[in-house]
């Protein structure tokens, strides 16, 4: 399960890049998109070493789940969950937004906070996967 758990972190990590590179572009909302997949694929990866097979999209439905399995306290990281769930519909559809378009409703210092806590989150996956807490063979 390592294997896989790591393969899940990279594709977090190049999401997370490709964040970096859409936001330093002003693409604010497709930066928002994938600093949320690099989330979603990090807190997956966690499951995954735990032998869950993760479902959905929700980064703290995620988190909450990686909690009930591992016992750990994970409360400090949902806020940043939150966060990037506002942004797994809204960043990308027209119709998720009154009037105008996602390009247009998304600006720098939320793309900034969208990549800030994803880094958080990906940072805390690193540090149980290079720990090996809990990670099975």
């Amino acid at each position: 399960m390592r294997d896989e758990a790591r393969r899940w972190l990279s594709e977090a990590r190049w999401d997370l890049e490709t964040a970096r590179i859409l936001h330093d572009r002003g693409r604010y909302n497709a930066a928002c998109f994938y600093a949320h997949q690099a989330a979603e694929m990090a807190v997956k990866a966690l499951l995954i070493s735990r032998n869950e097979s993760p479902w959905g999209h929700g980064v703290r439905a995620l988190l909450e789940r990686y909690s009930e399995i591992s016992g750990e306290d994970v409360s400090h990281l949902l806020p940043h969950a939150r966060e990037l769930d506002r942004h797994y519909i809204p960043s990308r559809y027209p119709n998720a937004h009154p009037y105008g378009t996602p390009h247009e409703a998304y600006d720098e210092p939320t793309s900034m906070r969208a990549i800030e806590s994803a880094e958080l989150i990906l940072d805390y996956v690193k540090d149980r996967l290079d720990g090996s807490q809990g990670v099975s063979e």
